[in-house]
C-alpha cells in the first residue's frame, strides 16, 4: 500500500520530466500529461480501497542524520490521506485532459502541462508524506508551481502582477508556518508525522497555542482566508483550467488539509479554534457578498471558493474535522466541474462577463445540465451533494459544547447568512448565463458550436459526484470512522455526517427567502442584473472586494516601497560614499607616496633627520607635562 502510495506521487512528476523534454510534439505531450496522472489517480483508488479503516500505515526510508535528527522520507497513508489523494488525483485527470483540447493549440501548451504534472505531484507529497519536512518541500513547490501557471498568459497586463501578488501573499504566511514545523519538529525531537502527534497527545509541546498560531497563518496564505486572502480572485489572470485545479483540489485544499492532519496541535488551544472561527466568519460572510456583487464569471466563482474554504476552515474551528474534510470533497467535485464548464462557456462567448451571456441553455445542453448540477450543489440545494457538505459543518457548529463551544455559536450564525448569499449568487450566476435574452454580439454564431469531447467529457464525470456523493451521509458515522481519530487510529468515534433538525430548516429558509428576492429582481426586469438592483451604492465597494487591496497598499506595499527607496539612498550616499572615499584616500595617498620616492639620498637622509628631530621633541614635551 505504501509502495502503491509512493508510486502515484512520482508518476505525475515523472509524466513533468518527460512532457517538458518532448519539446512541440503534441502527441507527445498530450499522452505524457495524461497517463501517468491517469495511472497515478488508479493507484490513488487502489490505496483508498486497500486502506479500510485501519490506522496510519507509514513506511520510510533514513537516508542519514542532521544533528540530533534523523531524516527520513517515505509515505504515510490515513483514511484521511487516502481520500485527498483520490480527489486530488480525480480533479487533476480531468483538467488534463480538457486542457488538451482547450490550450493544446497554444506553444506554451508543454510548459503549461509539464507544470500540472508536477503541481499534482506536490500535491500528492503533501498528502502522502510521513514527514513534515518532505510534506514542506511539496508545500513549496505548489508555490513555485501556482506562480508560473496564473502567469502563464504572461503578455496580458493584469496576469504578471496576479502571479506575483499570488506568490507574496501565501509567502507571507509560509515564513511563520515554516518556523511552526521547525518549533514542532524540536519539541516532538522528530518530525515524523507521527512522533509529532505522539508528542501532542503526551502534553510535551511547549506553548503550543504558539505553535498553532504559525501553522495557521500558512494555512491562511494557502486557502485564502482573511487577511491573506485578495490573491485568489487575482488569480483568475491564469487559464481556467488552472483555476479549476487550483480552487477545487490542490492548493487551496491543502491549508484545510494540514489543519485536519495536524487537527491535536490545534484542539489544544480554545483561543486558537476562537480566531480561527473568526476568521472563518469574515471571510465567508465578506467573500460570499463579493461573490454576489463580480460581473465576471471566474471572479464569482473565485470569491465563492474563498467563501467554502471558510466554512470548512469554521468546521474544524467547531470540532467537526470529518464534516470539514466531507465539505471538501464535495466541493473539490463540483467547484471543478464549474470552473471548466465555464471555461467551455468563455471560450465560445469569448467574454467572461456575464452582460456578453444569456440565453445559452439551448445552445451548449451539456454545459448548461453540468453547471446547472454544479450550482444546485453550491447553492445547497438537496438532495445535491453541497447540501449535505454544508449542512454537516452547521450541525457540527450547532452540536458544539465544551471548548467548541464559542466557535460553535460564531460559525453557526455566519454560516446560515452565507448559506443565503451563496444561493443568491449561484442563482444569479445561473440566469445571468442561461437564461434571459442572448446579446446581440460579433460571436453569436460560436456560441452554437458545444465544446469538443475532451472538454464535455470530464465536466459528465464530474457531474456523477457533484449530484452523489451526498449518498455518504447514509453511511452514518462509517466516513468519520474512514478517516480515523486525531492520532489515526482505527475505529474513532464521530458523529453522523448530517445530524438534520433544526440547521436544516433554518439553513433551507435563508436559501429560499435570498434566491427568491434575487429570482423576484431578476424578473422585474428580465436581463437585467439583479445584483445591481438589490445592493444599491455598496456594490462597487464589493465589486473593490471591500477595498482591501487599496488597504494592503497603504498599509504595506506604500511603506515597504518607501523603505526600499530610504535604503537606496543610504547605499548610494552613505555606504557607497564611504567606499568611494577610502578608494580615493588610498589613491590619494599613494600619490603622496609615489612623489617622495624621488631616488636621492640625500632627501631620504633629511627626511630621517627631520623624523628623528620630531621624535626627540614630541618625548621632550611629553616628559616636561608629565
Amino acid at each position: 500500500m505504501n509502495l502503491l502510495a509512493l508510486i502515484a506521487s512520482l508518476l505525475p512528476a515523472l509524466g513533468a520530466a518527460v512532457t517538458a523534454a518532448g519539446g512541440r510534439d503534441l502527441r507527445h505531450v498530450k499522452f505524457w500529461s495524461t497517463a501517468p496522472v491517469g495511472a497515478a489517480l488508479l493507484l490513488t483508488l487502489l490505496v483508498a480501497i486497500d486502506h479500510g479503516s485501519g490506522g496510519a500505515s507509514v513506511h520510510t526510508y533514513s537516508i542519514g542524520t542532521a544533528g540530533a535528527f534523523h531524516v527520513e522520507i517515505g509515505t504515510r497513508v490515513t483514511g484521511l490521506s487516502a481520500i485527498i489523494a483520490v480527489l486530488v488525483a480525480g480533479v487533476a485527470i480531468c483538467v488534463q485532459v480538457f486542457s488538451t483540447t482547450y490550450l493544446g493549440g497554444e506553444p506554451r501548451y508543454p510548459s503549461y502541462a509539464a507544470l500540472i504534472s508536477l503541481f499534482t505531484a506536490a500535491m500528492l507529497t503533501v498528502v502522502y508524506s510521513a514527514d513534515l519536512v518532505v510534506l514542506l518541500v511539496g508545500w513549496e513547490i505548489m508555490g513555485a508551481c501556482s506562480y508560473f501557471l496564473i502567469g502563464h498568459y504572461w503578455e496580458k497586463p493584469e496576469a504578471r502582477p496576479a502571479s506575483i501578488k499570488a506568490f507574496l501573499m501565501t509567502k507571507a504566511g509560509d515564513v511563520p508556518f515554516l518556523f511552526g514545523i521547525i518549533a514542532l519538529g524540536v519539541q516532538a525531537h522528530s518530525f515524523q508525522i507521527n512522533a509529532v502527534l505522539a508528542a501532542t497527545g503526551q502534553d510535551r509541546l511547549h506553548h503550543p497555542a504558539w505553535i498553532a498560531f504559525l501553522l495557521l497563518c500558512g494555512v491562511l496564505g494557502k486557502s485564502a482566508q482573511f487577511p491573506l486572502h485578495s490573491w485568489l480572485p487575482d488569480a483568475m489572470a491564469g487559464p481556467t483550467p488552472i483555476s479549476a485545479l487550483i480552487h477545487a483540489a490542490t492548493m487551496v485544499a491543502a491549508g484545510i488539509y494540514v489543519v485536519a492532519l495536524l487537527y491535536p496541535v490545534f484542539a489544544l488551544c480554545q483561543a486558537v479554534l476562537i480566531v480561527m472561527a473568526i476568521i472563518a466568519a469574515i471571510t465567508m460572510t465578506g467573500a460570499a457578498l463579493c461573490a454576489f456583487a463580480q460581473t465576471d464569471i471566474k471572479k464569482i466563482l473565485a470569491y465563492s471558493t474563498v467563501s467554502q474554504l471558510a466554512y470548512m476552515l469554521g468546521g474544524l474551528a467547531v470540532g467537526g474535522r470529518s464534516q470539514a474534510i466531507y465539505l471538501l470533497l464535495v466541493h473539490g467535485a463540483f467547484k471543478a466541474l464549474l470552473f471548466l464548464a465555464a471555461g467551455v462557456v468563455i471560450h465560445r462567448v469569448g467574454s467572461n462577463e456575464l452582460s456578453a451571456m444569456g440565453g445559452l441553455r439551448y445552445r451548449m445542453p451539456v454545459a448548461y445540465t453540468t453547471m446547472t448540477i454544479g450550482l444546485l450543489a453550491l447553492a445547497g440545494i438537496p438532495p445535491f451533494s453541497g447540501f449535505f457538505g454544508k449542512e454537516a459543518v452547521l450541525g457540527a457548529a450547532y452540536n458544539a459544547t465544551g471548548e467548541f463551544a464559542a466557535p460553535g455559536r460564531i460559525v453557526l450564525i455566519f454560516g446560515l447568512i452565507t448559506a443565503g448569499l451563496t444561493a443568491a449568487y449561484s442563482l444569479r450566476l445561473w440566469l445571468g448565463v442561461f437564461h434571459g435574452p442572448f446579446p446581440d454580439a460579433p460571436h453569436e454564431h460560436e456560441a452554437t458550436v458545444e465544446a469538443p469531447q475532451p472538454e464535455l467529457i470530464p465536466l459528465i464525470l464530474l457531474a456523477v459526484p457533484a449530484a452523489l456523493l451526498g449518498i455518504v451521509v447514509l453511511f452514518g458515522s462509517g466516513f468519520s470512522n474512514y478517516l480515523g481519530g486525531w492520532y489515526g487510529e482505527a475505529g474513532a468515534a464521530g458523529a453522523d455526517l448530517w445530524p438534520g433538525g433544526l440547521t436544516t430548516l433554518l439553513s433551507l429558509l435563508f436559501v429560499l427567502g435570498f434566491g427568491g428576492l434575487v429570482f423576484l429582481a431578476w424578473r422585474r426586469d428580465e436581463g437585467a442584473d439583479p445584483a445591481r438592483a438589490l445592493l444599491g451604492p455598496v456594490r462597487p465597494a464589493l465589486v473593490n472586494g471591500f477595498y482591501f487591496d487599496r488597504l494592503i497598499d497603504a498599509a504595506v506595499v506604500r511603506p515597504t516601497r518607501a523603505a526600499a527607496r530610504l535604503v537606496g539612498f543610504l547605499d548610494a550616499n552613505v555606504i557607497d560614499a564611504y567606499v568611494r572615499g577610502s578608494g580615493t584616500g588610498a589613491r590619494g595617498l599613494g600619490t603622496v607616496l609615489r612623489r617622495l620616492q624621488t631616488g636621492s639620498v640625500q632627501f631620504y637622509l633629511t627626511c630621517l633627520f627631520l623624523g628623528v628631530v620630531i621624535m626627540a621633541a614630541v618625548y621632550a614635551y611629553v616628559g616636561t607635562v608629565s
